[in-house]
């Protein structure tokens, strides 16, 4: 078996849809309620078991770098004034040295393409995982795992070495939007169909944000070939892939977020400041100034 210690983080995309906010910041800075996007994959990742994070950046994505850093003058700003819980709040969850790395993607070729720029942080045995950070999960109350753990429990129970695929279920009528599978039975994928059109598409659960993958997909990467939208699309190579390759999928059971838009985001800065327990009640009473 091949464990899954890393997760990569495809994070160089341009952020077109917040223009201006993204000109010179990028989108998974952006903050649902008091953290920005970028650290609750973080976080997820980590509860999940994750152990390494490779971010593949772009231009304008230095305040990620510098996220996943030590902001000495502000550390020592807030313990000079004994502010021990804000103090917690910058460096509790930071990673240890040398758990982290961010690897350059230097032109926005697609997903395909920005996983493939982080082979050489892949051992040829090991399984990795990827995290589209602006597709958000919430996990339930009371759950003991979250979402991204179970999908990494359900690739450890395989007896061969596998994929798995995050896939949700969408309206008939909107496949053409997503990448979609051809299932075989309540686990088994066979095929994968790029946007399809309603008619031709083998079903509704399209293929959203989190995968387990094997090495063995930069093969494929590698030949960059241009699909939807003229960019690498992963969902090509993994297509390809699964011919020989046992890819698994995985029904998302978790209240999901797309962030990639702005109503998306502006659901989840709401979902997650009624989550909060310090804020939910002022922000309820904020939330009846505006209902209509």
């Amino acid at each position: 078996m091949r464990k899954i210690r890393t997760a990569v983080f495809p994070v160089g995309g341009l952020g077109t849809r917040f223009l201006p906010a993204t000109k010179s910041m990028p989108k998974e800075m952006l903050p649902i309620a008091n953290k920005p996007i970028i650290q609750y994959a973080y976080e997820e990742a980590k509860a999940a078991g994750i152990e390494r994070f490779i971010f593949v950046t772009g231009r304008n994505k230095n305040a990620i770098n510098n996220h996943f850093d030590h902001a000495y003058e502000l550390e020592s700003k807030l313990d000079e004034n004994n502010k021990a819980k804000e103090l917690e709040q910058v460096m509790s969850w930071l990673p240890q040295a040398g758990q982290i790395a961010f690897v350059r993607q230097q032109k926005p070729l697609g997903l395909g393409h920005a996983i493939w720029c982080a082979r050489n942080f892949i051992a040829k045995d090991e399984g990795f995982v990827v995290i589209l950070a602006d597709e958000m999960m919430m996990q339930s109350e009371g759950r003991s795992r979250n979402f991204l753990g179970e999908m990494i429990d359900l690739y450890n129970r395989k007896e061969e070495v596998s994929s798995v695929v995050a896939v949700g279920e969408v309206l008939p009528q909107d496949t053409s939007k997503y990448g979609i599978i051809k299932n075989q039975g309540v686990e088994k994928i066979i095929d994968m169909v790029e946007k399809p059109k309603p008619e031709v598409a083998p079903s509704n659960l399209a293929i959203t944000g989190r995968y387990i993958l094997q090495p063995e997909i930069f093969e494929y990467l590698e030949k960059f070939e241009i699909g939807s939208g003229g960019e690498i699309q992963l969902t090509d190579a993994m297509k390809e892939m699964c011919k020989k390759f046992p890819f698994y999928y995985k029904v998302i059971d978790e209240q999901r977020f797309d962030c990639g838009n702005v109503m998306g985001y502006l659901e989840a800065n709401i979902a997650f400041a009624l989550k909060d327990k310090k804020i939910a009640d002022d922000f309820k009473e904020i939330l009846k100034k505006y209902s209509i």
